[in-house]
């Protein structure tokens, strides 16, 4: 990894606003950015476009290089199908293995980067500069996630969204390879009440306070 890179890990559940934040944390500090749940949803879409069994990791894994911009950029990577998908797949070794080499190299290059995903401070960038772990409640996750889908054409109802997200987050926390946990070092973040530039805020200040309390 260049020694020059500032690497801000943003762990969190489903709809808790981190990927929102890591964007404008990246512009904030002019560093890159990396949805990784993107990768897990690209690979996922890919996987079921093909009809291909999502438990069957060694061939959803060999499909990790045909991963580019046209798929991480579709705009049917949102689905609720695909997220529950992507959430399938990513308890799987052989995918996380095959993802796991993209992202640090993403990391490790100057400026640096922010990456948000659910094992970025845990497992994928352990030694991040920066740690952030964003959650919300479910209900207010489920209303957030479900006005963003509405908005743009879905046609699902919020106990639909609420009831995926509860599953996603048993998955995500139970899975045996890289489990959704808050990282020891990392600082929390409850957006439950917090609009997002009170949140944009809180963020820039305990990205700044952790960089200060480095040198």
């Amino acid at each position: 990894m260049d020694q020059t890179a500032l690497v801000i890990a943003v762990d969190g559940p489903a709809a808790s606003g981190k990927g929102t934040l890591s964007r404008r944390l990246a512009a904030h500090f002019g560093l890159a950015y990396l949805d990784t749940g993107s990768l897990y949803r690209g690979l996922a879409m890919l996987a079921m476009d093909k009809g291909l069994d999502l438990s069957d990791e060694q061939a959803v894994a060999l499909l990790a290089p045909k991963l580019d911009q046209s798929v991480l950029e579709n705009p049917h990577l949102r689905d609720p199908g695909v997220g529950e998908a992507a959430s399938k797949i990513a308890s799987l070794n052989h995918v996380r293995q095959a993802l796991l080499t993209y992202q640090r190299n993403f990391a490790g290059k100057a400026p640096g980067a922010v990456l948000d995903g659910r094992d970025i401070g845990t497992v994928v960038c352990p030694d991040a500069d920066v740690k952030l772990f964003v959650t919300a409640s479910v209900e207010e996750r489920a209303k957030r996630r479900f006005k963003e889908l509405i908005a743009n054409g879905k046609q699902v109802t919020l106990d639909e969204i609420e009831a995926e997200i509860k599953r996603r987050d048993a998955r995500d926390t139970s899975r045996n390879t890289a489990p959704l946990v808050q990282s020891e070092d990392a600082h929390l973040l409850d957006t439950t009440n917090l609009d997002i530039e009170t949140a944009m805020s809180a963020a820039i200040l305990l990205v700044k306070q952790a960089i200060d309390a480095k040198k």
